[in-house]
């Protein structure tokens, strides 16, 4: 079984007190899914100490074409959209600009006096005051009571789906006509009482709006993109540049794999007007890694800054309120793998409690992964960063197993 090894590649594995012998199950991994139908193609790559110490990449980026993955292969990411926003947004917050225990409403003010959903139903609600507006580390943690992600606790993400409330994606709307018809739709509970995932990041994004005064694709260019050299991210794949983007599949009844979104008709090659925080952007294994990259180095990567090594630790800390966990506060709709002894901080879930998690890690490592099986995840312990892209929908099992084999190939 041949492991591709490129220009990504900066170190052996042994350099940075890894095992190239056990990184190899890395492969293992990948290639059985692909090989048995399970996932259309897979791409790994693993640093420690500031270099890249591992890369592989084997399968298909489109089935139907014949195209295998290329190392500059355009991925759907998805979630791993929201620690890019939420790490923007805190670039403003080092600049003194807000605080996170402010309301939301101090900047919004649309999202003055939401209500919360007591009882009745989408037709007919019976609503309450709140205990508290929702603040800004609410919307940064997914304890702000805003519903609209994968699942329905009381009937709010119904009224998101009648009002025309977007979460991924939208034509003729922005994140200011969303933040509209968010002002009359109720909370699902009480701000800082739980964790629901949702689609506050797209509130984040419409907060970096208002802040900065630039549409939240142009401040991510500025903050985030332009200093870090990621040229492939964005909310739309150039028409020049079809050709490298992946398509995106899920599983059908009989567990094969069903093409869901080619590249040549994808609304990825449309403008977009909608910039969602929540999941919009699209980006390549080397752009994220930028990214990871800079996170795992505090903040700074290649003479550039984005974003101070102390707030970075601030956001990758769990601010879930005592202390909880996300399974102690989660009421529903995101269940992907058990998150017993995994917080939340302000944009990343961070790692608690390996043995209560039932994953192998580290105190303190912090990431998030895309509704496409792409994921990511930084120890700080470690000091390793690990990025894997591919494209299937839900496709959670492979993200435990490599985890498991990537700190398996820790030796030092």
């Amino acid at each position: 079984m041949a492991m591709t090894i490129d220009r990504l590649v900066e170190t052996e594995p042994e350099d940075v007190g890894l095992s190239s012998a056990r990184l190899a199950n890395v492969s293992r991994v990948i290639h059985r899914a692909v090989d048995e139908g399970k996932v259309p193609g897979g791409m790994v790559l693993v640093g420690r100490h500031g270099k890249v110490a591992f890369f592989d990449t084997y399968g298909s980026m489109d089935l139907e074409a014949g195209k295998p993955l290329a190392e500059d292969t355009i991925f759907r990411i998805y979630s791993m959209t929201k620690p890019i926003v939420s790490v923007a947004l805190m670039t403003l917050y080092e600049e003194g600009l807000f605080q996170i225990d402010e309301p939301v409403s101090k900047y919004i003010p649309q999202l003055k006096g939401l209500k919360v959903m007591a009882g009745g139903t989408a037709e007919a609600p019976v609503l309450r005051d709140p205990v508290r507006e929702m603040n800004i580390r609410d919307i940064l943690s997914h304890t702000s009571g805003l519903a609209g992600g994968p699942g329905d606790v009381n009937g709010v993400s119904q009224i998101y789906k009648r009002d025309g409330i977007p979460g991924l994606s939208a034509e003729n709307q922005t994140l200011a006509t969303m933040i509209d018809k968010l002002a009359n739709a109720p909370l699902v509970f009480d701000p800082g009482t739980a964790w629901l995932y949702s689609i506050a990041t797209n509130v984040v994004g419409r907060l970096a709006e208002v802040l900065s005064g630039q549409t939240l694709d142009r401040f991510l260019q500025e903050r985030i993109f332009q200093p870090l050299g990621m040229v492939d991210t964005g909310f739309q794949v150039p028409a020049d540049q079809v050709h490298r983007f992946a398509a995106n599949y899920e599983r059908d009844d009989a567990g094969k794999l069903k093409l869901l979104d080619a590249p040549q008709t994808s609304n990825y090659l449309k403008p977009q007007s909608f910039f969602s925080g929540t999941g919009g952007l699209v980006s390549t294994m080397a752009d994220y890694t930028r990214f990871a990259r800079m996170l795992a180095n505090g903040g700074e990567l290649d003479g550039a800054r984005v974003i101070g090594p102390r707030t970075l630790s601030f956001m990758a800390s769990n601010h879930l309120a005592d202390g909880k966990d996300m399974a102690e506060m989660n009421l529903g709709g995101y269940s992907e793998i058990s998150r017993w002894g995994q917080g939340f901080g302000l944009g990343f879930s961070v790692l608690l409690d390996p043995a209560k998690s039932g994953t192998v890690g580290t105190v303190g490592e912090y990431g998030w992964s895309g509704a496409a099986g792409t994921t990511f995840f930084i120890s700080p312990g470690e000091d390793m960063f690990v990025v894997f892209m591919t494209q299937l929908m839900r496709a959670q099992p492979l993200r435990r197993e490599l985890r498991t084999t990537v700190y398996g190939a820790i030796e030092v």
